[in-house]
């Protein structure tokens, strides 16, 4: 292991239930703030089933809109993580870094600031500019290619991003993403014009997520 890096366990879960992959965060959560652990900074890689989520402004989702929403076959939860409603399903690489910033850098801003630049670096990789805007998330001109949103407690971060790679993007019909009126999501498959699954894009990801925060990898 490198001197002065921080270490970080990947985990993958494969296709797991929203609800399996909160209670897995919770879990590692839970380690980091006892004391007498010492456990370890994780990245939880996974797939979701078709699933709602929106993050601590709850107000525009009333429960006829919860129903409206389970009526077309996805799950619906609501969460303590930042931003409004997205969709997480099949397709859709969802990444939630459990992480203690005292390993890196105490700094929420800067910690998704980082995440997106990964994100962005990661892009690049396929030969797809991507950048930032005002809104958070990392964007392809106006439309979103990853979203980001993220929930941290003394230090220990949870929830994370969703990269859409070859999601079924009519999903998204049915919301307005993130809340955010007049833009768009798109897809790795969308821009590359082929089919980008999961798989394809998970080295990447972590090859970016070593560069961008100058750790070293472990694996479970």
């Amino acid at each position: 292991m490198s001197v002065g890096k921080a270490a970080v366990k990947v985990v993958r879960l494969g296709r797991i239930s929203y609800r399996s992959a909160l209670k897995l965060q919770q879990q590692h959560i839970k380690q980091h703030l006892d004391s007498c652990s010492s456990s370890p900074n994780t990245l939880l890689l996974c797939e979701h089933e078709p699933v709602y989520t929106i993050g601590i402004r709850q107000a525009p989702y009333p429960p006829e809109e919860e129903q409206r929403l389970k009526a077309l076959g996805a799950d619906f939860f609501r969460t303590n993580r930042g931003g409004l409603i997205t969709f997480h399903g099949p397709g859709q690489l969802v990444c939630y870094p459990v992480l203690n910033l005292a390993c890196f850098k105490k700094s929420v801003r800067w910690y998704v600031c980082e995440l997106e630049r990964m994100v962005i670096k990661m892009c690049s990789q396929f030969r797809i500019e991507a950048s930032t805007s005002p809104d958070t998330g990392v964007w392809v001109g106006n439309n979103k290619i990853c979203a980001i949103g993220i929930y941290c407690r003394r230090y220990i971060t949870s929830h994370g991003l969703a990269l859409n790679c070859n999601t079924d993007m009519s999903w998204f019909d049915n919301i307005v993403p993130c809340g955010i009126v007049g833009k768009g999501v798109t897809s790795l498959s969308r821009e590359l014009g082929r089919d980008v699954p999961t798989e394809e894009a998970i080295p990447k990801l972590l090859e970016a997520f070593t560069e961008q925060f100058n750790c070293t990898l472990t694996y479970n």
